[in-house]
């Protein structure tokens, strides 16, 4: 469909952008491009181009050869002449809001150019982002479905394990007894496995079992991760190593254990049940050299690899046509998670993930192992049922006033001194209070807090919290909040700042 628009485009010679959520995404989508259009009508833009090939590629566009703009968020800003569409694949995806500045959403930059430009802009996925189905319903955004899977491909068949059960009956592996004899069957019909976990390294905490001391990186109020290739610990915040801790530096007890598991974890235990299977893994750990995303895909599509085990980079837009079988390691890893989109976010992963398996005529398997068999995201993700999951998760949204029917600001406040940090924050928290009692602004204003994660890479880390409209007159206020900060005697300071974000991805 996106290829027909924008051939549509072309022939009134015009330009098109488009948009994919992940680097990994973009070799298959630029594949697709070439076979259709030709290498010479399309510029590929994300983060992985050295500065040399950027320049090349920006050019291009400029110079008006390039008709077709393929890439990341940040390809939005390509210097595009003569716009005639602007497609976003996967527009759910938390990657098109940046969280580092400029803090922009490209979902937001795209509207904006579409509309100075007047061309369609096409939001394009299999579980829209809330917000932009709720525009559906409200006329702001038209809705077109497709109710049918691309080759009438059947949608797969979904099961889900209570992981309680498994330990009842003395199952204490990340493998549940079905996903293993789901696997051991795939492996003898000479089909493919995706097995998902969203947590890289091999243990996600360690502790002394003696004095419950977990080890925290220096530099961050964070557990490292225990990577086994490396043998190290690692803080998955600000990179800080350290050699695998033996004593516990608290009590000095040798009684040392590692708890969680991540990729790596799971990896050495495949090895370990199925021996005789040809493996890969791609997380973060595993893609850190140029095409490294491209490489790992071709080599589970075109060398016979049995198994693809991966964070949430294998969930998105894959299409492997000899997967029949996919297995979610711990669905509730997403669920437990300081955000009112947690249930959101989970939905969508799973039932992204689940549409990897069976993509031809061979019929898919999806295996699903929680712990919260009874969440309602996960059952609705069992049902494939984006509209039960829609309209539950709205009326919660309504009642709690979260976005849609509100915006969320977050002011974060970061210093090298505990002190210096809490007293900007209650400064800036008594000046809003004051605003909203002398002029009634229909906010609500919480308490400023110490963030989740407080402290990040050597920096004491607060949060104020408002739900508002966002408009003209918040935009004003947030202008003067910035003022009062720079008024005050701690902003002259070095290792201070402030920041103010608008619906943010994140609030850790």
């Amino acid at each position: 469909m996106y290829l027909q628009l924008i051939e549509k485009a072309l022939k009134e010679g015009k330009s098109s952008i488009m948009l994919v959520p992940e680097i990994s995404l973009t070799p298959q989508t630029v594949d697709r491009f070439i076979a259709r259009f030709g290498e010479e009508k399309i510029a590929v833009l994300h983060s992985k181009l050295s500065v040399g090939e950027r320049y090349d590629q920006w050019n291009k566009i400029r110079q008006g050869k390039a008709k077709i703009v393929i890439g990341a968020r940040s390809a939005i800003f390509a210097p595009v002449s003569n716009l005639g569409i602007i497609i976003i694949d996967e527009e759910h995806d938390s990657s098109y809001k940046s969280e580092t500045n400029p803090r922009y959403h490209a979902k937001e930059i795209a509207r904006y150019m579409a509309k100075e430009n007047n061309v369609p802009l096409v939001l394009g996925s299999a579980t829209p982002d809330l917000e932009s189905y709720y525009h559906t319903q409200t006329e702001e955004i038209s809705l077109l479905e497709l109710t049918k899977r691309a080759n009438q491909a059947s949608l797969p068949d979904i099961e889900i394990v209570d992981l309680r059960q498994e330990l009842q009956v003395g199952n204490k592996s990340m493998i549940s007894g079905k996903l293993h004899q789901a696997i051991k069957q795939n492996l003898q019909n000479k089909k493919q496995t995706i097995l998902f976990l969203n947590r890289r390294g091999f243990s996600t905490f360690v502790m002394c079992r003696e004095c419950g001391n977990a080890i925290k990186c220096k530099n961050c109020n964070i557990t490292m991760t225990y990577h086994a290739n490396s043998k190290k610990l690692r803080c998955h915040y600000c990179g800080y190593e350290m050699p695998v801790v033996t004593k516990c530096p608290e009590c000095q007890s040798e009684n040392i254990r590692y708890f969680g598991a991540g990729t790596q974890k799971l990896e050495e235990q495949i090895h370990l049940l199925f021996p005789e299977a040809k493996t890969i893994r791609m997380d973060v750990d595993t893609v850190t050299k140029k095409n490294s995303h491209e490489t790992i895909l071709n080599q589970f599509k075109n060398e016979n690899i049995d198994i693809l085990i991966g964070t949430q980079m294998v969930v998105k837009g894959h299409h492997f046509p000899n997967v029949t079988l996919v297995g979610v390691i711990a669905a509730d890893s997403s669920l437990n998670i300081d955000d009112f989109r947690a249930n959101e976010r989970t939905f969508q992963l799973l039932t992204q993930v689940a549409g990897r398996a069976g993509r031809e005529q061979e019929k898919g398997k999806v295996i699903i192992q929680t712990y919260n068999p009874d969440n309602f995201s996960i059952e609705c993700s069992k049902k494939q049922d984006y509209h039960l999951f829609y309209d539950t998760e709205i009326m919660m949204r309504k009642q709690l006033k979260y976005p849609p029917f509100c915006d969320i600001i977050v002011i974060g406040i970061s210093s090298e001194k505990e002190l210096e940090g809490k007293n900007i924050t209650q400064n800036l928290h008594t000046y809003l209070k004051n605003r909203v009692l002398q002029e009634n602004l229909g906010i609500i204003l919480y308490k400023g807090m110490p963030s989740p994660i407080d402290k990040m890479k050597n920096k004491y880390r607060f949060r104020i919290i408002i739900k508002c409209k966002f408009d003209d007159n918040m935009i004003e206020v947030m202008q003067d909040v910035l003022t009062q900060y720079q008024n005050m005697k701690e902003s002259k300071k070095e290792g201070n700042r402030v920041i103010i974000d608008l619906n943010p991805n994140s609030w850790a």
